[in-house]
Formats: C-alpha cells, sequence, structure tokens
C-alpha cells in the first residue's frame, strides 16, 4: 500500500467542506490507503471542516492506513487540540 498527499488552504467549513470530503475519499482507491494533508495555509476548520478529517481518517483506516495532518497553523492546532484530533489523527507540528 501507498500514500499520497492533499494539501488544504483558505477555509475548511460548509461552503467548501462537500468539494474537499469527496476529493480526499477519491484519493484511497487502488493501492493508496493513507493520505498526508497539509494544513500549513488552512487558515479556519469549522465544525464540518473537522467531520471531513475525521471521515477521511475513518476510510484510511479502514484500508489499514492513515490520515496524518502536516504543519498546521498555531490557530488550527488549537482547534485540533480542544476537539480532540490529537488523540486520533497522527499530528506533524
Amino acid at each position: 500500500m501507498s500514500s499520497t498527499s492533499y494539501k488544504l488552504a483558505g477555509r475548511l467549513d460548509g461552503a467548501s467542506s462537500a468539494a474537499h470530503e469527496k476529493a480526499l475519499q477519491s484519493l484511497l482507491v487502488d493501492d493508496v490507503d493513507s493520505i498526508d494533508i497539509d494544513l500549513s495555509e488552512l487558515d479556519y476548520v469549522s465544525s464540518a471542516g473537522l467531520r471531513v478529517l475525521l471521515v477521511a481518517a475513518k476510510a484510511a483506516k479502514a484500508k489499514g492506513g492513515k490520515v496524518t495532518l502536516l504543519s498546521p497553523k498555531p490557530s488550527t492546532l488549537e482547534v485540533l487540540k480542544i476537539s480532540g484530533f490529537d488523540k486520533i489523527i497522527a499530528i506533524q507540528a
């Protein structure tokens, strides 16, 4: 199995979450079981955005892989920690 990368920028909220969820799901095909998601340019994440990350993590786990969140900004990292995502998804700051 192998991994791929995906970059999020700007806002991950109700307006953009459906498109990102679909894009992330489409990456988990064939031999791809893990996704590294670059958050270095993500300025805002809402509860709908957190759901997108959770759905992707569950889908990857079902294939025996994982999601890793890379380089979140301090404000994004705080939201992830407050929401408990640092306990269920790997975060590399």
